[in-house]
């Protein structure tokens, strides 16, 4: 099997989230890796929380995304512009089922000089059939080079 080539980038995640009526809006700016396998792109990093380390992997193609987090937080979710995708969050108190409705999943990428691209997840997001909130999530990223 060929060896993946991991490039280091700086990524920059920005969540606004509408719950109960109310908006909220999160920020986090990490270094992380990214490669392509076959037709999709994948970006891990991994976020330090009070609850300890989650290992993360973003995977896009043209018409679906996946977010995997492992470690403090166990969660699978998935999008697709055609259909409900099913996912889940593992808690100690639980599994909870979860189903995504994407409204938008685009995903933009230049390679001339510098890597660098754009992922925009908006989604609904239900849990055990309840609505929870609706979601937009905004991850750029940029080749980080090193300075020699």
């Amino acid at each position: 099997m060929a060896q993946q080539t991991h490039t280091p980038v700086k990524i920059e995640l920005k969540t606004t989230v509408w719950q109960d009526g109310e908006q909220e809006t999160f920020e986090l700016v990490l270094f992380g890796r990214y490669y392509k396998k076959e037709d999709a792109i994948y970006l891990q990093y991994e976020e330090v929380q009070e609850e300890g380390t989650i290992h993360s992997v973003v995977k896009v193609k043209e018409y679906e995304a996946v977010i995997l987090r492992k470690g403090a937080v166990n969660m699978r979710m998935s999008f697709s512009k055609k259909e409900e995708m099913p996912g889940s969050y593992e808690s100690p108190f639980g599994t909870m089922l979860l189903t995504t409705k994407t409204d938008v999943l685009s995903w933009e990428q230049n390679e001339e000089d510098t890597l660098e691209g754009a992922i925009r997840l908006k989604y609904h997001l239900h849990s055990h059939g309840s609505y929870v909130g609706t979601y937009d999530l905004s991850i750029t990223y940029k080749e980080a080079k090193s300075s020699k």
